[in-house]
C-alpha cells in the first residue's frame, strides 16, 4: 500500500526539449496538466536547480514530447543528467521542427509550447504555457506513465 495518497496518481512522462542558440537540451518531467477545454493550455513543472528550466525560461518556448512505453531509457538519460555538466544528447534521436524546436523522433508525439507566465511550485516551477502546434508522431506506441515504470522497477514509489 502506498505511503501517499500523491503516490496513487498515474502521471504521463514526457521530455521537455528547448534550444537557445546553439544550445540544445531535453529533461524528464511528469507534472503536466491541462487547463483549458481544448488542449490549448497546459501547466508544466520543471525542477528548480534543472538546466533546462534555466533555457526554458530564457527562450519562452520549448516542446513537450509524450514519451512511449519503448523510451524508458530516456528517463535515466535525460533525467538524471544534468545537460550543464555534459552531452546528454549522444546517441540521442531528435530533430528540429520547422520553428527550431526539438523534439524526439521516437516519442508518441509532441506540442509545442508558448510560455504565457510563471509561477512558484516549491521545488519547482510551473510553467503557464500556450500549445501553439502539436503532432502525433507514432499514434499505434502506447504513452509511458509513471505506473508502467514502477511495474518495471525502474523508479521507487
Amino acid at each position: 500500500m502506498p505511503r501517499s495518497i500523491l503516490k496513487c496518481k498515474n502521471y504521463d512522462v514526457h521530455s521537455v526539449g528547448v534550444r537557445l542558440g546553439e544550445i540544445t537540451n531535453f529533461n524528464i518531467t511528469a507534472w503536466v496538466t491541462q487547463t483549458a477545454m481544448g488542449g490549448k493550455r497546459l501547466v508544466v513543472a520543471l525542477y528548480k536547480p534543472d538546466y533546462t528550466l534555466q533555457l526554458v525560461k530564457e527562450s519562452q518556448f520549448f516542446s513537450l514530447n509524450f514519451l512511449s512505453e519503448e523510451q524508458t531509457r530516456l528517463v535515466a538519460k535525460l533525467g538524471r543528467n544534468s545537460g550543464r555538466e555534459g552531452n546528454k544528447l549522444n546517441h540521442l534521436e531528435f530533430a528540429f521542427d520547422p520553428k527550431g524546436l526539438p523534439y524526439l523522433t521516437q516519442a508518441f508525439g509532441y506540442a509545442n509550447c508558448r510560455v504565457l507566465d510563471w509561477a512558484d511550485g516549491g521545488d519547482h516551477e510551473i510553467a503557464i504555457c500556450e500549445v501553439v502546434s502539436q503532432k502525433i508522431l507514432h499514434p499505434q506506441k502506447k504513452l509511458l506513465t509513471l505506473n508502467y515504470l514502477r511495474e518495471k522497477k525502474l523508479i521507487r514509489g
